[in-house]
């Protein structure tokens, strides 16, 4: 087979190979202010990345890697190069903006998998047009020029100008990932949602900022994830200005270009959420996968970054799974349903399916018999997220596409030791807890009613944070469900998320948190430096009034 390397974005590096198997998230897995690996799930766990030559087969999880990327770039920590085995969209996305719009290159490849597999064995390379040349090893670039999706006369004009500088901009990123994508057209979209509202680094505020001077506007209606303080009240909170300024700002520069203040990472939880067939623009992991795998419509996962560009021009690359073909289920994963299982079930299925599953849509079977509720879902959908590159998967009986099955899918077995395995992984903090966290993605008005009930009107004794979108918050508080609890000590948060929150709104004596979800339970041990344990919503409450979370499987488990 040809050893060959296909250059995604030019530009010359020399250094150190720094290659694993696994794929990462930048958000969320690297601090960007250091250039290390922060997922301390992960192989690369503490190495640095700054001046590498990165060979990795792709990318997983969070939209924001891209602006998280950005910021390497900006501040000097990026790697020399980035070097993948697969199609890459996130972090490529975030190179092709710092190259774009700030003058800073950084080489991106994609090399096939014997070339991948020599490289990863090597101590150093260097990279310019001509290809890679590494320890003996020489790998040839792919001659040729990548071409661009065929553009209407109205995409035509949007990129010659006619609408402004913004909306050229915007139409050069695209037209960019389109090529990388392999996309013949761009197709028009009904909606957007912004991911990139997040304060992940200054590189959000300072692309953000820019093009709002540059008088952007949306032209489809767009809604807003979740941003990284309470927009009304950081201040009264404590949340240093040289933080909460920046991340306010962030979110006025979104408003100002036309988005909506919604503030939700679960969009699918408005009156304005998809239809089936739908094709939209979302940005946001969790958001995208309960989208296309539970609402049944169509949207990619769109990089931070190439949401806003989406916005902008109610265009997006014809690619991934806008189109049939590329919905179909390539795995099969057959699931050991234990009996009595509560909801914290989900989120652990999520997260083992999408470590089976990490580069494939899978079909989950033999969970049809538990009855799933959307809540349960949104838990599974958010955290296949956090371990697999994949945009949706489909549930047996479930989903209304799972009858999509690739006829050369394989077929894998999730058993009950397995359960038990990942159980444990997400479970290895001590029992004493001094903080419960719900709301990751946000939570729902059910989910909201469900730890009022759980708690039976007692006080929390250790503190107890819910995030939630306005819209959901608003419903609690006309109900009733706020006032509940309220009175029981919880404290309930808009706008912000687990995935974004900082001290002094996360208490900072907590030495671990308790979580009903299993990408906080990822994420958090990384974004926190805290030590995590997770358990349902139940076990939850338990701990909320006991401060205590015994060390022991659950009973469905046991």
């Amino acid at each position: 087979m040809t050893r060959q390397a296909q250059i995604i974005l030019p530009g010359l590096a020399e250094g150190a190979i720094l290659a694993c198997r696994e794929p990462i998230s930048f958000w969320g897995g690297v601090d960007p202010a250091t250039g290390r690996v922060i997922d301390v799930h992960h192989p690369l766990a503490g190495q640095s990345l700054v001046g590498r030559i990165l060979v990795i087969p792709g990318t997983r999880g969070s939209c924001t890697g891209s602006g998280v990327l950005l910021d390497m770039v900006l501040n000097g920590r990026a790697p020399a190069a980035l070097v993948f085995a697969e199609p890459e969209d996130v972090v490529t996305l975030g190179a092709m903006v710092a190259a774009g719009m700030f003058g800073k290159t950084l080489p991106v490849l994609r090399l096939t998998q014997d070339a991948f597999d020599a490289l990863s064995a090597a101590q150093s390379a260097r990279i310019d047009e001509s290809g890679i040349v590494a320890d003996g090893l020489t790998i040839p670039a792919v001659s040729g020029t990548v071409v661009g999706p065929a553009l209407s006369a109205e995409d035509r004009a949007m990129l010659d100008g006619s609408q402004g500088e913004a909306v050229a901009q915007a139409m050069r990123i695209l037209c960019g990932m389109a090529a990388n994508q392999g996309a013949e057209r761009l197709i028009p979209v009904s909606q957007g949602h912004i991911d990139g509202c997040i304060y992940a680094s200054p590189a959000n505020l300072t692309f953000a900022e820019k093009m709002a001077d540059m008088g952007a506007r949306v032209r489809i209606p767009t809604t807003m994830n979740a941003i990284s303080v309470d927009h009304a009240n950081w201040r009264q909170q404590g949340v240093p200005p040289s933080f909460g300024g920046p991340a306010q700002r962030l979110a006025d520069a979104y408003v100002r270009m036309g988005c909506q203040p919604t503030f939700t990472c679960s969009p699918y939880l408005l009156d304005t959420a998809p239809t089936e067939g739908e094709a939209i623009a979302w940005s946001e992991s969790n958001a995208v996968i309960y989208a296309n795998s539970v609402l049944g419509a169509r949207t990619a996962k769109h990089p931070d970054f190439l949401d806003l560009c989406i916005a902008l021009t109610g265009r997006a690359p014809l690619s991934g799974v806008y189109r049939d073909a590329d919905r179909q289920a390539r795995r099969i994963i057959e699931v050991e349903l234990p009996a009595g299982v509560d909801d914290s079930f989900w989120p652990l299925v999520g997260y083992l399916a999408g470590k089976i599953a990490p580069d494939r849509i899978p079909v989950l079977k033999g969970l049809a018999p538990a009855g799933p509720v959307p809540e349960n879902l949104k838990a599974l959908c958010a955290a296949f997220g956090t371990t697999s590159a994949a945009p949706m998967l489909h549930v047996d009986c479930i989903t209304p596409e799972a009858d999509r099955i690739a006829p050369d899918a394989d077929l894998v077995r999730l058993a009950r030791s397995d359960l038990v395995a990942g159980w444990q992984l997400l479970n290895d903090g001590p029992e004493a807890v001094e903080l419960i966290a719900i709301g990751s993605p946000h939570a729902s008005l059910d989910e909201c009613r469900a730890l009022a009930d759980a708690l039976q009107g007692r006080r929390v004794q250790v503190s107890t944070i819910v995030t939630a979108g306005r819209a959901v918050i608003a419903l609690a508080r006309a109900d009733g469900t706020l006032e509940r609890l309220q009175q029981a000590g919880v404290q309930v948060l808009p706008d912000l998320c687990w995935c974004s929150i900082s001290e002094p709104v996360f208490p900072p004596a907590t030495r671990t948190v308790m979580t009903n979800s299993g990408k906080y339970a990822h994420y958090g041990p990384g974004l926190s430096g805290r030590a995590v344990r997770f358990g349902s919503l139940a076990a939850c409450a338990a701990a909320a009034v006991t401060g205590h979370a015994p060390r022991k499987l659950p009973d469905w488990l046991m």
